[in-house]
């Protein structure tokens, strides 16, 4: 029996459906922007020069960074904040925090080749799964905050503008992906965070 406060706080709610559907804009504007592309223009070939291809320390903390998007490092990122959400006995978050990760990963899979913008000739790179995990992972971690310790909604926009532009420059730093794949990235995470929360509620609260 699934018990403890609802996935999305109350005071949560409108401020995450707000930025929800202002991801799922710059999502939806961004891949029509470059579907079908293979260069740089407009707001990558700005940001591209100052953040392309870091070397020696910023290299490995870059590479530290991106780790935790990969299969491997993304299982113990889950286990990590899945285990601090039961811990405080908040099982709604828990599943929220596994259930919006997985369909960020397929949904951000599925929709590249939908795109088929490509990187270096041959990837397909929009959105960025890396990024669009990491910022997953933040607004449901900034989710628990907000339930736990009653904290302003600031710190759910202060974690997913910090998980954003630290998996953003890594992903942008190691030449995986432009900058504007990693914007898309996050729009698609947060417009799938307040949909599943929903449904999460919705399906536990009748279990």
């Amino acid at each position: 029996m699934i018990t403890g406060p609802a996935a999305i706080p109350p005071r949560a709610r409108i401020p995450l459906w707000t930025l929800g559907a202002f991801g799922f804009v710059v999502a939806l504007v961004l891949g029509l922007r470059y579907a079908g592309s293979s260069h740089t223009a407009g707001l990558d070939a700005l940001v591209l020069p100052v953040v392309d291809r870091v070397e020696g320390p910023l290299w490995y903390l870059a590479t530290a960074i991106d780790f935790a998007g990969e299969p491997v490092g993304a299982v113990v990122v889950i286990a990590l904040f899945g285990w601090l959400c039961l811990r405080h006995r908040r099982q709604r978050i828990a599943i929220l925090m596994v259930a919006a990760s997985g369909v960020t990963v397929a949904l951000t899979t599925g929709l590249k080749p939908l795109v088929g913008r490509l990187i270096h000739g041959e990837f397909l790179s929009y959105p960025s799964g890396h990024t669009a995990f990491a910022v997953t992972v933040a607004t449901v971690v900034g989710l628990l905050v907000i339930d736990v310790w009653e904290v302003g909604v600031s710190v759910l926009v202060g974690l997913v503008a910090f998980a954003a532009l630290a998996m953003g420059w890594a992903e942008v730093a190691l030449g995986a992906h432009y900058p504007t794949d990693t914007f898309g990235g996050f729009g698609v995470a947060v417009a799938v965070v307040p949909v599943v929360g929903w449904a999460v509620d919705r399906l536990t609260r009748q279990a």
